[in-house]
């Protein structure tokens, strides 16, 4: 009997053959650095647009600043996660983990927030025209919005009063002074002291109302509280 004994020839380059050195070569260093500049302008462009925008209590410049990375970290997740199931999988898995504590107070700012992500996703994935033209529309939107267009936002007026004042006298200078007001809750602490809160609407300045308010017989003290997203005295 014969056997007939098949040599496989090894070559060099099989010998170091190796996974890592494929996804490098296949690695397109253009269109990363396209993705990412373009993740950049993008983020910048969110990073201006928050800053024109911003009418809350503190602006904060670090939020800002993580908008704009926080576009470009997006986008460098989804080139690596593009061509690999198993990667996106795995990076599903290990983002799972993350957990922020950090409370928004401004529903704006998650507005921003998810405004960069998909920014980042549409830059990872190669949408150049739809990221560029929906962030445009988007920024035009809030500027007109947020800038050009008053809302008139509502005032807790609180006033204590005793030793001969009454809710009807308060009202009726409340009648001359504001556009719209409404009872939210009154308490009596004694025998001869009040306490009671109004949702005003503003007709004159705050200052000159509350001179008013506090030129009456009998009011101790006035303290007008507006709310914007969030509440200042």
């Amino acid at each position: 009997m014969r056997y007939t004994t098949v040599n496989e020839q090894i070559n060099f380059s099989d010998i170091f053959k190796s996974s890592f050195i494929e996804k490098t070569t296949s690695f397109s260093l253009t269109d990363s650095i396209i993705g990412l500049v373009l993740a950049f302008l993008i983020g910048l462009f969110i990073y201006v647009v928050y800053k024109k925008t911003f009418n809350g209590v503190i602006y904060s410049h670090s939020f800002n600043i993580s908008l704009l990375i926080m576009t470009m970290a997006t986008a460098l997740v989804i080139m690596g996660i593009s061509n690999n199931v198993l990667l996106s999988l795995g990076m599903v898995g290990a983002l799972s983990i993350v957990r922020f504590r950090t409370p928004i107070k401004d529903p704006m700012d998650l507005v921003y927030i998810f405004w960069s992500i998909v920014s980042g996703i549409l830059c990872g994935a190669g949408f150049i025209p739809l990221v560029v033209i929906g962030s445009v529309l988007i920024g035009i939107v809030l500027l007109v919005f947020v800038n050009k267009i008053t809302v008139e936002n509502p005032f807790l007026l609180i006033v204590k009063a005793g030793g001969g004042s009454s809710s009807e006298a308060i009202e009726a200078e409340l009648k001359k002074l504001t556009s719209r007001y409404q009872l939210k809750s009154q308490s009596f602490m004694g025998s001869d002291e009040m306490e009671t809160t109004y949702e005003v609407r503003m007709k004159t300045g705050e200052s000159a109302m509350l001179a008013e308010l506090k030129a009456l017989p009998g009011i101790k003290s006035a303290v007008m509280v507006s709310y914007d997203g969030n509440f200042t005295a």
